[in-house]
């Protein structure tokens, strides 16, 4: 799932008539770059949900198959659901296709539509092979060193791949990382969240990691968090 539906306040007044994942670097929307990087590891099966601009995003992306993917959409209204919220409402479209020996299961992975890295995302399918035959539902986060914007963090990481919450980490050990908006998570963990209804993904962050059940892994390559058109225009210079 490609989280597409924000409003991209930062980001105006390139976002009032430009909806964020749509907005080029080196020649190319952002949101494209996330749907190339997915498809060249195998995953082609994609969910984008939309709110701002939603069908702007529709009209530039079609049905996926000029990238060699399958794009289904989930519209969420001018507003948008947050993001729990917007996971519910693409729920049935995130189960696995009926038939289809799918070793993941119920388990699927996120990524923000306006961030750029180069991320394998290869490399996170066996953990959710792993994730998936778990008796209780839980989550995995991809961290990155904190940028300038973020210096004190989203979360700890021990070197056993367990993220904690600030707060509870151990003295030694654990390092303090910025959650880089990419992640695998269970479908299960929102199953109680009607759908339509708006809410954010902290409180679920933070219950999984509280309860132990979320790992993490620290990634070191090259991540933007493009959120200012001071920022897009320093990605786009360099690329």
């Amino acid at each position: 799932m490609i989280f597409a539906a924000g409003r991209g306040e930062r980001m105006r007044p390139l976002t009032d008539t430009c909806p964020k994942p749509l907005l080029p670097v080196g020649g190319k929307p952002l949101i494209v770059r996330t749907i190339e990087a997915l498809v060249r590891a195998g995953l082609t099966d994609i969910v984008i949900n939309h709110a701002w601009l939603g069908a702007q995003i529709e009209q530039a992306l079609g049905d996926g198959s000029r990238f060699g993917a399958t794009i289904a959409w989930s519209a969420e209204g001018a507003e948008g659901l947050e993001t729990a919220g917007g996971i519910a409402r693409a729920m049935p479209l995130l189960r696995p296709v009926p038939g289809r020996d799918d070793a993941t299961g119920e388990v699927f992975l996120a990524v923000s539509g306006d961030i750029f890295c180069d991320f394998d995302f290869r490399t996170l399918l066996p953990v959710a092979r792993r994730m998936a035959g778990a008796a209780r539902p839980g989550m995995h986060l991809v961290m990155v060193p904190n940028p300038p914007f973020h210096p004190q963090g989203d979360f700890a990481l021990d070197d056993s791949g367990r993220l904690w919450l600030p707060a509870d980490a151990p003295a030694e050990g654990v390092q303090t990382l910025t959650f880089g908006n990419i992640g695998l998570y269970d479908l299960r963990t929102f199953a109680d969240i009607e759908p339509g209804r708006k809410i954010a993904m902290t409180p679920y962050y933070r219950a999984a990691i509280a309860a132990g059940l979320a790992s993490g892994e620290r990634y070191d390559g090259r991540w933007e968090n493009v959120g200012t058109p001071a920022q897009l225009a320093a990605l786009d210079a360099q690329l």
